[in-house]
Parts: C-alpha cells; structure tokens; sequence
C-alpha cells in the first residue's frame, strides 16, 4: 500500500478520469454504442459499465471489506467481470441502456466520493482508489483505439501549433552501461505489482537512438519491398505478414506514388517527421533486419530513460522528477507530432520522446521480475506473461497521471491497432 494521500487530490484525479471518459464516448450513440464484433475491441457499452463496475468492485465491495457486498446493479457481476465474461459475449449481454449506465457510473463516483471523505486516513480505500483511476485511464486509452479501429472522429483536438522545434540530434547515444536497477523502488507512489521492484542487471555498453523511427524512415523499409522481402522476417512475423495481407503499416493507403495516412475519421498525407505509428513488434522487427538495427532491451530502455550519470541516482521521468507538461510530452491529445519537438523532455542521456507521441516496442518479452508478489487485481499482469511483449513510455492518448520510467505495457507481438512505435539501437 502507498502512504497516504490527500483525499482532495484523489477526488480531483477521480473526477478528471471519469471526464476524460465521457468526452471519449458522450458523442456515442444509436448503433456505435455496440459497433462491429471484432476481437480488438469492446462494445463502448460495455465497455463504460464495465469501468463504472471496476471502481465500484474495488472501492465499494471488494476492495473495501472481507466479503464483497451486493452491486447496485442488479446482475452486474454476470455483465461486467472482464475475467469472467468473455469476449465474444459481450455484444449480445442484456446490457442496460446508456442512460442506465451512464447513470449507474455517477452513482459509484459519488458514492466513492463520499466514503473518501468519511474514511480520509484509510490508506486501502486510497490505494483501491488509485487503482481504479489508472484503470480508467487505461480504459480511455482504449476508446481511443477504438475510435481510430472504428474510423470514429476525435474528441479530443489536435496537438496546437508548436513553434519551429530545434532539430534534435539524429544518430545514436552512445551509452556505458554497467550496473542498473530494473524496476520501481519502494517509495510512496502506486506501482503495478509487475514494476516491483527494483533489481541489478547488467548492460553492457549499447547504442540507442536519439528519436523514433518516423514514418519517413519506415517509408524507405516499405518503398525497398519491406513487405514483400522474406529475408527481413521472422517466420512468426512472415505468418503474420502473409495472414494479415499487410503491405504497409496500418491505416497506410497508397494512391499513385502518394501515401496516405487515416488518422480517426481523416485521410491525409503521411507525414514523414511523425513517428511510424500501428506497426506491430513483428513489423520493427523486419524494419530493423532491413536496417541492419536491433530493438533495444526493456532495460535498455529504462536505462536510458531514467539513468543521470551526473546524479548518479534514477529519474521519475526522463527530465527529472517535475510533473509532465506540454513542454515535456505529448500527452493526451487529439495525434502525433513531429519527432523533433518536446526538447524539455530529453533525458540526461540525450534521447528525446522517450514518455508521449507513441508507445515503444521493445525486444523483451513480458516476464515477472524476481520475487515477483501478485496484487490484488490478480488479473492485471499474471495471464499475460510469456505471450505479450513489453512497450516502454506512452502514446499521446496516455495521461499523465498514468507515465513514469517504470511503467511496463505490454500487447501480444500481432497488435498493430494501438498507437505504437520503436526506436532501434545499433547491433550488439
């Protein structure tokens, strides 16, 4: 459990999570409230009770007391337990109608809400709390990838105007590597239970880039044949490849020597000084063969995410321990920007958009730490170690409440619908 924590700013962060929902699907209506049945999203109608039920599962029943008490919704249990109901189910549940749901959501809000304010030393309550934030969060997200799948428009606008951003220094940072920590160190702030804790590897001396690979560097993999050339793919990734019928990275459309980009409900040309976005790990994988490149390690990633040779100590973030801003990341808004911008962002080792614009494969697949002590929310991290891969930073669709150096995602190697890029390290 986390130290406590002023309930003024947990009911803050609540409420800022459930508004990020309801502008995420307020416009939602009619026949999207359901949508097409496809294995990569949910129905938003689900979808919104389910995170009204989660907050009130943890907050409320289970997570509150010995025994879980009763939903106020009759059933809800049957509905909404993502470990229980699977699926390719939840199109024809007998759902309740929006407005009920809707409603049901405020009600949970409120309630936990008021039980914060009776119980403001309950440090269990505040983790629980805290818990159904990020999953929030995370459920916002995945609205958005739901609305880019679906071709649904944004609700959120696009990233303002930047000034000229100063190039940043393309090329590689040559880093020395040595003894790292991997991990979260115990400290007052929540961490997932696949974060903990902190543990000594050690990285010989390795060489990342800068930036992201951008759409224009991926254009030379897919102009040279990339997706036609078997020598630059696994098997796995060839299989994919072929089942896939891939020929360009997705929502790439090509017309005449032109190529498009849909971004939402828009096509627009593809912008080179964006980072390459829906490429699975199979797809920088073979850009990476083609580039006689490598993906770097998760710790290598972290390493040059948060290591301060001058500190000698590990960073929050990588510009220091200040809450993100715009300068920093592009966080929670509406698209990409181009790889250069964000300078106050760098870390101390040079590299720039390590945290925001877009999530980052890395070569590591997701395992358990050492000593790894499952949390609560058993379902979180446990069933998905050994078959998903792990993505470092975060996608302008993150919030900020969720980023920091440590956070592991983590997307079987086929998924190129979330809004993920790479950065590649020079061969070992």
């Amino acid at each position: 459990m986390t130290a406590s924590i002023d309930p003024v700013l947990l009911e803050r962060e609540l409420r800022a999570s459930r508004a990020r929902t309801a502008q995420l699907t307020g416009d939602l209506a009619g026949e999207r409230l359901l949508g097409p049945q496809i294995a990569i999203v949910n129905p938003p109608l689900w979808e919104i009770g389910h995170v009204a039920w989660f907050q009130e599962w943890w907050c409320l029943r289970d997570g509150a007391s010995a025994s879980p008490g009763k939903s106020m919704v009759g059933g809800a249990d049957q509905l909404y337990d993502s470990a229980k109901v699977a699926h390719s189910t939840r199109w024809s549940l007998p759902l309740p109608s929006i407005e009920s749901t809707r409603s049901y959501g405020e009600e949970v809000l409120a309630r936990v809400i008021r039980r914060l304010e009776r119980e403001p030393d309950n440090a269990g309550l505040q983790y629980f709390v805290q818990l159904a934030v990020f999953h929030e969060d995370m459920h916002g997200e995945a609205f958005h990838y739901t609305r880019q799948t679906l071709g649904y428009p944004d609700p959120f606008p696009a990233p303002a105007a930047l000034p000229a951003a100063r190039a940043a220094r393309r090329g590689d940072v040559e880093l020395p590597g040595g003894a790292f920590q991997l991990g979260a160190v115990p400290d007052d702030s929540f961490v997932f239970d696949n974060e903990k804790w902190a543990h000594p590897v050690e990285l010989a001396p390795f060489s990342i880039a800068r930036v992201p690979v951008t759409n224009g560097e991926f254009l030379e993999f897919v102009e040279a044949g990339g997706y036609r050339r078997r020598e630059w793919w696994s098997e796995a990734g060839w299989s994919w490849r072929a089942g896939a019928g891939a020929q360009a990275p997705r929502y790439w459309i090509q017309e005449g020597k032109t190529w498009l980009q849909r971004r939402f409900d828009k096509v627009a040309p593809v912008i080179e000084s964006h980072p390459v976005v829906h490429v699975n790990w199979h797809e920088a994988q073979a850009y990476c063969r083609f580039a006689g490149r490598r993906l770097p390690t998760e710790a290598e990633w972290e390493y040059a995410a948060a290591w301060s040779a001058r500190d000698g100590t590990k960073r929050r973030y990588p510009w220091g321990e200040e809450q993100p801003t715009a300068k920093h990341a592009n966080l929670e808004t509406g698209g990409l920007i181009e790889v250069d911008a964000c300078r106050d962002g760098d870390s101390a080792t040079g590299c720039r958009q390590l945290i925001g614009n877009t999530w980052e494969w890395t070569e590591s697949p997701f395992e358990p730490y050492p000593g790894f002590v499952i949390d609560p929310y058993q379902e979180y991290s446990r069933p998905w170690f050994g078959t998903h891969m792990v993505l470092r930073g975060a996608s302008f669709a993150t919030t900020r409440r969720l980023v920091r150096n440590t956070f592991r995602n983590f997307y079987t190697p086929d998924r190129n619908d979330i809004f993920a890029g790479f950065r590649t390290c020079a061969l070992r």
